[in-house]
């Protein structure tokens, strides 16, 4: 511009705040041959709005004549980066002070919950606006004061619909529905806030056929509220009932569509599921990332691990949940294969970067046995949150090193990081796999007295695994009264640690304690009642074992078939307990009395109690 004059100056300053241009704004402000009002208030306001306090209060002492419109910036700034106090300070001192100037006080206290003083404020003030009323109406409704703020309300000289609109969410957050509905109907006008606060109280109520009533009366419909509705059906578990409302309904779009798919999979009806995301025409990545968690949730990963595969060929990029679902339905195959390729395209998206990815990457590299890889990722990772700790945390604890993983929560200690319930888990756990008894006692007392981390049965179970493994069972049922002092009934887990323990150690008095006690909780577990028939078999109850099975066989209950498979030139075999149908099953079967001979010939040298018979028995039973 060949003349610039102190508008364009101002214009200039005042954009580049907008922008984020602060530097520039600043720049441009310094160079300035002439300032006015305008260009102090407008830098006042533009540091404030950036947080850079200090400054702007500089700006503010260099001024030689101060309007109401300065002395608002500064409080308003103060109040805006929550410096409450020093905006009490500046409105204290201010030689004129016009309704704003109150508003802005009043409205600070209000949002820091001091509505006491705001009250004192609110009496002070001469001259009131309809903003004044509200703001203080808005504050007495949040500090649950409903009943004064209907007063208060019903004392305005005049209302706007803002003023309704408020009174009328006081109600609904604070479960007067009805209340909230008899003023929507006195309310001279009505926006789309109005509507929309009205419907959400009767969603939140779970009065979904009142909402959809008002709904349908909507001058103008609200797609976002429609959503709110089905999601509403959804929460009280009505999934089919707001499916039926979806096809009959013009108003839905792909959100309503996800919402339903999303409590189909919450219900585990997963046909449904898909059969929904099967008719849905267009299609984002959001409802592709609901159909790969839904069904890796239920159990169904390797039919996620298509639809990952299909929203590739479909064009569609995946984000962070997609990866991150992808890596976790990864953790339960049998083979890293798909994980590693996985891994390879976010390195290649640079989706590798982001926290949320690489925890997930280091908890499947963890699960499925790489503890190289799982270290190796994260290692490289820039930061780590507490997810990323317990990670490779626990994936030490689950693979048995303990020394490793005692390390690895040393290092945790000695970040910013604190621990969580997860966090302790895996290091007991550890302790207990690595027979770390002083270690394990320490750390679960560092848990309780020094994180201040109420125990859970996770935690118990640990150490009554931990005492158990060792041999010391006394040990063990003093630290069942200790639970009990707790104020915790003693949960299956923990006497199933117990009956382990024992069975280790032969000891079938505490056994058959700990045995009956988890029987009267979980009466169908096939396990306990095994494991008891062999402890009296072992030492010669022989009657005892046969009333075990005959309370088994009357109970109806049956051993679930053991499982497991592996994956050989990218062909997988899975294999069940008592199932002869292999193709290659007698090689198999061979390989494997070749390998138990060998292996009972090592055990034996150079002097053992067990007869080589004995192993072959007892590993061709493991086998059946």
């Amino acid at each position: 511009m060949p003349q610039r004059n102190t508008v364009t100056w101002n214009t200039m300053i005042r954009g580049y705040f907008q922008n984020g241009f602060f530097e520039k704004a600043m720049c441009s402000f310094n160079q300035m041959p002439e300032r006015d009002n305008f260009s102090y208030n407008t830098v006042i306001a533009g540091l404030m709005q950036c947080g850079d306090v200090n400054n702007a209060r500089e700006v503010f002492d260099g001024m030689v004549d101060r309007s109401v419109v300065t002395w608002n910036s500064m409080i308003s700034g103060y109040v805006r980066n929550g410096l409450i106090d020093e905006a009490i300070r500046v409105f204290d001192n201010t030689p004129i002070r016009d309704v704003i100037s109150w508003n802005l006080v009043i409205g600070g206290l209000v949002n820091c919950q001091r509505i006491d003083l705001a009250e004192e404020y609110f009496k002070e003030m001469n001259d009131r606006d309809v903003a004044s009323w509200t703001i203080m109406v808005s504050g007495l409704v949040r500090a649950g004061r409903i009943v004064e703020a209907r007063e208060l309300f019903e004392e305005m000289p005049a209302k706007d619909i803002q003023a309704w609109n408020v009174m009328i969410a006081g109600y609904v957050e604070n479960g007067y529905i009805d209340m909230a509905e008899d003023l929507f109907q006195r309310m001279p006008v009505r926006d789309l806030n109005s509507w929309k606060q009205l419907i959400n109280g009767l969603v939140t109520s779970q009065r979904i056929d009142e909402a959809i009533r008002k709904f349908m009366e909507m001058p103008e419909k609200c797609q976002k509220t429609w959503n709110l509705i089905i999601l509403g059906f959804i929460r009280c578990g009505l999934i089919e009932e707001a499916h039926a409302f979806l096809e009959k309904c013009p108003y839905s779009n792909i959100v309503s569509w996800t919402n339903v798919i999303v409590g189909y999979f919450e219900i585990g009806e997963v046909r449904n599921a898909v059969k929904v995301f099967e008719l849905i025409r267009t299609r984002d990545t959001t409802v592709w990332n609901v159909m790969i968690f839904g069904l890796g949730e239920n159990d169904r990963g390797e039919d996620g691990i298509k639809f990952f595969i299909r929203m590739k060929e479909s064009d569609l990029f995946p984000d962070q949940s997609t990866f991150t679902s992808v890596f976790t339905i990864c953790s339960d195959l049998p083979s890293l294969d798909l994980g590693k390729q996985t891994h390879a395209q976010t390195i290649k998206t640079g989706l590798n970067c982001l926290i949320a990815v690489s925890n997930a990457m280091v908890t499947m590299y963890a699960r499925c046995g790489n503890m190289q890889s799982a270290l190796q990722e994260f290692s490289s990772m820039p930061i780590h949150d507490v997810i990323s700790w317990n990670s490779i945390i626990c994936g030490f604890a689950h693979h048995g090193d303990g020394k490793k993983t005692l390390e690895m929560f040393e290092r945790m200690r000695l970040t910013d990081v604190k621990p969580n319930h997860i966090t302790f888990v895996g290091v007991l756990s550890a302790c207990s796999h690595a027979g770390l008894v002083d270690q394990g006692r320490y750390y679960f007392d560092y848990m309780k007295n020094k994180c201040f981390l109420q125990p859970t049965s996770e935690h118990y179970t640990c150490v009554v695994d931990l005492l158990g493994r060792f041999g010391l069972i006394d040990e063990a049922m003093s630290f069942l009264d200790q639970i009990r002092a707790d104020g915790v009934e003693v949960p299956p887990s923990v006497w199933g640690a117990l009956l382990g323990a024992c069975r280790i150690h032969k000891n079938i008095k505490v056994g058959e304690i700990a045995g009956e006690s988890i029987l009267e909780v979980e009466p169908f577990n096939s396990g306990v009642y095994l494991i008891l028939a062999e402890m009296f078999l072992s030492s010669g109850r022989k009657a005892d074992a046969e009333k075990i099975w005959a309370r088994m066989k009357g109970n109806g209950i049956k051993k679930q078939p053991g499982c497991s498979w592996i994956e050989i030139n990218n062909s997988g075999h899975v294999f069940l307990s008592g199932d002869r149908s292999h193709t290659e099953f007698r090689r198999i079967y061979f390989l494997l009395n070749l390998l138990s001979a060998e292996m009972g010939t090592e055990i034996l040298k150079p002097s053992t109690a067990t007869t080589s018979k004995e192993f072959q028995i007892s590993f061709d039973g493991c086998y059946e």
